[in-house]
């Protein structure tokens, strides 16, 4: 058999929920060898997986160093809790992200053919963007917008492009269909999106895939333009903060 690649943030979803389809199946809690056996995953990648579980309270680690059920799994609640449970982690999240970063933070998806910025965490040293042209009809020109592009295959991006123009917002914006399209082609899916004032003037954005399943998602950050030196360590730590926010979206997907 192969051995599954090294977990990262983006790829390890499908891992995380198998995981814990195995700790639901020992509510007295099973110990990290018999995981790994019925996961089928080497120790040395079961070990981060397990880390991030019990430091977002998913698991469990008990006295008797086994593996259980934790309590953030009733706090997404379920029915028509559920929903209420799930959106007020990921505003935890967000809240704790726009602290570390100094930044106002975004999580978008595609829905429907649109992009939707479904929250934000911002405050009066963290401003969001002034959405001066709206964000559904500009995503040619922010970070949010091409990120959510590259997830998708070229012909639902040129779906996209057909019903959005790629207009002119400031002399920064990429217009030209092709040379947007060539450079969604060659981006790799995972890396980090930047906006550098090509949707406003004064600002710069940064974006990276929030991956949970199918879902097409991002999470994005805006700095003002004096700060544009910081954005690329931004973005790094941006990236690195997704985890919890990919996997509480995967957890609560794989319990509706």
């Amino acid at each position: 058999m192969v051995a599954p690649e090294p977990v990262a943030p983006f790829h390890s979803v499908h891992y995380v929920l198998r995981v814990l389809e195995a700790v639901f199946r020992h509510p007295d809690g099973a110990t990290g060898e018999q995981l790994a056996r019925e996961c089928g995953l080497p120790a040395a990648h079961l070990a981060p997986l397990l880390a991030l579980l019990c430091r977002e309270a998913y698991v469990e680690r008990l006295a008797d160093d086994t593996y259980a059920a934790g309590d953030a799994l009733a706090l997404l609640g379920s029915g028509g809790t559920r929903g209420r449970g799930v959106a007020d982690r990921l505003q935890e999240a967000l809240a704790g992200l726009r602290d570390s970063l100094g930044a106002a933070v975004y999580i978008s998806r595609y829905i429907d053919g649109e992009i939707r910025v479904t929250q934000m965490a911002a405050g009066p040293g963290t401003p969001p963007v002034r959405e001066w042209v709206e964000f559904s009809a500009a995503a040619h020109a922010s970070a949010v917008g091409k990120c959510l592009l590259t997830q998708l295959d070229r012909e639902s991006r040129r779906d996209h492009l057909a019903r959005h123009k790629t207009a002119r917002l400031t002399s920064h914006t990429i217009t030209s269909e092709q040379a947007l399209l060539s450079r969604l082609d060659s981006r790799p899916p995972t890396a980090p999106v930047l906006d550098l004032q090509e949707y406003a003037v004064g600002t710069v954005c940064a974006a990276v895939p929030l991956a949970a399943g199918p879902t097409v998602g991002a999470l994005a950050l805006s700095l003002p333009v004096e700060r544009a030196h910081e954005l690329r360590a931004a973005a790094a730590a941006l990236h690195r903060g997704a985890a919890p926010l990919a996997l509480t979206l995967a957890v609560a997907g794989s319990s509706a």
